[in-house]
């Protein structure tokens, strides 16, 4: 069964007024504006729980950190702003893409990421 702390509701807060994937640092940071004292251990416990409980979703980033999302979106996909580092959310998948699998390749699902500069790193 679930704990309801004033911690882990912050967290779960953050995770929704944001409306994008954050790290845990992210996470963090936000958090402890409204939960002085917050530890970064108690961060990354809450977000195994949500986790396991199916609250909260991961997405991968090659060759960087984990960042974690609100589950029970839409499918979606990401731009990836590698100047600052952060995930925004892509919306508008039709589901349709132009290409195609080998021969006898079943498509089950697709990722697709976009990267380069977020409007204010353009800026």
């Amino acid at each position: 069964m679930e704990r309801r702390t004033r911690q882990r509701d912050s967290i779960l807060a953050v995770l929704r007024t944001e409306g994008r994937p954050l790290s845990p640092i992210e996470i963090f940071d936000q958090a402890q504006k409204t939960v002085p004292g917050l530890g970064i251990a108690t961060v990354y416990r809450a977000l195994k729980e949500f986790l396991d409980r199916g609250a909260i979703t991961t997405v991968e980033l090659p060759g960087s950190h984990q960042r974690y999302e609100i589950s029970g979106k839409d499918h979606h996909h990401h731009f990836w702003c590698h100047n600052c580092d952060r995930l925004y959310e892509v919306e508008g998948c039709t589901g349709q893409l132009a290409l195609k699998p080998p021969k006898g390749f079943k498509i089950e699902s697709h990722e697709v990421m976009f990267h380069g500069k977020c409007a204010k790193c353009a800026a």
